[in-house]
């Protein structure tokens, strides 16, 4: 295990609360990356510094700190520059990071499925083009034969072609990904069963909830990002109405624009959607921020007109009285906010009824009982309404259908009246 320090800056004393706070994430972060923390040095001032981002007295407590605890690794909360990285290298004689290459190599390591570690590994390479540097005249690549004589290529210029040919490889074979993902989604459309997205900022619960609403048993853990690749499984409610539940990935105040970018083609199963859940740590001091840069990814990626359904989860963890105000706050026929526990279970039940509300919103359960030599009726419902059931009796075809009652209007005749007939 590697040791660390850590180390963030604020330009304002009113930015310095949230800087603390964001470097308490940034050992949450480094712990998830496999390092120990062997200190964490803060810094307030007027202006970032272009050579280092901290002054240059604090570079030398930086290198004096490190040498003393014998860490291996510093890692910085803001980005750097490639400039600024190699003369932090230079003057503190350790590996540099930043907070981006952190969460990067988390999830490098987390990534399971082929799409992951292509989006990853695409993350990984852009942000790792800009920063290349050579390492003098020494290094230059020359072949044999007529026409490669000469001083030949330099190998910073050859390892800049390389990446760059890699990146073009990987987009072409996302890009594949992405068109069958896109055909996935479309047959989902067809089959007329909503689609609820599950997001929210790591370790809020997302995981957590997805077992208990499915019954599975998906790994979980408090350590940041511990799950990346997304899951589409079957809800059923008690009546035999379902839906498609999806898990994403959880998303982090400063994810790397890279990672945005790579996971964009999965990150678009939020966007189609018929609603989202925004899963929030009401437990964490830090949730309305958490749940604000939550917010603000959603709006980069287009998500504007999904109905979101905001979840607040962790309830068991608040006092008696912190728990009567949340839940006071959120009542109401109208509110789109439920308290619960992923964990206990308490409050899922409500959650369920809320996005029945809204995937189902207009629609009602019928029972039709169609002559079997009527095919084009029961060929063409599925197209206007979700069968939930169907069998053959005698002459009839009997279905439970969830449906917008003027999208079968037309079959009135049909319809059985009264309570369940089967």
């Amino acid at each position: 295990m590697e040791s660390a320090i850590l180390v963030n800056v604020a330009t304002t004393k009113a930015e310095k609360n949230e800087a603390e706070e964001s470097m308490a994430e940034l050992a949450g972060l480094a712990k998830a990356a496999g390092a120990e923390v062997a200190g964490k040095i803060f810094q307030v001032r007027p202006r970032l510094n272009p050579r280092w981002l901290v002054g240059e007295g604090k570079v030398a407590e930086i290198a004096r700190e490190a040498r003393e605890t014998s860490a291996e690794l510093v890692i910085f909360d803001r980005d750097l520059n490639g400039a600024q990285q190699r003369n932090l290298e230079d003057e503190i004689k350790v590996k540099v990071l930043d907070r981006a290459q952190l969460i990067l190599d988390i999830f490098a390591q987390r990534a399971r499925t082929n799409e992951g570690k292509l989006q990853v590994e695409l993350a990984q390479l852009v942000y790792r083009l800009p920063r290349l540097r050579g390492k003098g005249p020494g290094l230059t690549q020359q072949g044999a034969g007529i026409g490669t004589r000469g001083p030949g290529e330099k190998k910073l210029e050859v390892d800049r072609r390389r990446i760059t040919d890699r990146i073009a490889r990987i987009k072409r074979d996302i890009d594949g990904l992405q068109k069958r993902r896109a055909s996935q989604r479309q047959s989902r459309r067809k089959s007329l069963v909503p689609t609820v997205c599950l997001v929210g900022y790591t370790s809020a619960g997302k995981s957590t909830l997805f077992n208990r609403l499915t019954r599975e048993h998906r790994y979980t853990s408090s350590s940041l990002f511990a799950t990346l690749d997304p899951l589409l499984r079957r809800v059923s409610f008690p009546d035999g109405a379902f839906f498609f539940l999806t898990d994403t990935v959880g998303f982090i105040k400063k994810l790397p624009v890279e990672l945005v970018t790579s996971f964009r083609a999965t990150l678009e199963e939020v966007g189609e959607a018929d609603a989202v859940c925004h899963i929030v740590d009401a437990a964490s001091p830090a949730a309305e921020r958490q749940l604000a840069a939550v917010e603000s990814i959603l709006a980069d990626l287009g998500v504007t007109d999904v109905p979101v359904v905001k979840v607040l989860n962790k309830v068991d963890l608040l006092s008696e009285a912190e728990r009567s105000l949340l839940l006071e706050r959120n009542r109401g026929p109208e509110a789109r906010t439920i308290a619960l526990s992923a964990k206990s279970g308490a409050g899922v039940p409500d959650l369920l009824r809320r996005l029945r509300e809204v995937v189902f919103a207009g629609c009602e359960v019928y029972y039709l009982r169609v002559p079997t030599e009527t095919r084009e009726i029961t060929d063409s419902l599925a197209r206007r309404a979700l069968v939930l059931k169907r069998r053959e009796s005698g002459r009839f075809v009997e279905l439970k259908v969830m449906a917008d009652p003027k999208g079968i209007a037309d079959l009135a005749p049909y319809l059985e009246q009264g309570a369940e007939p089967w």
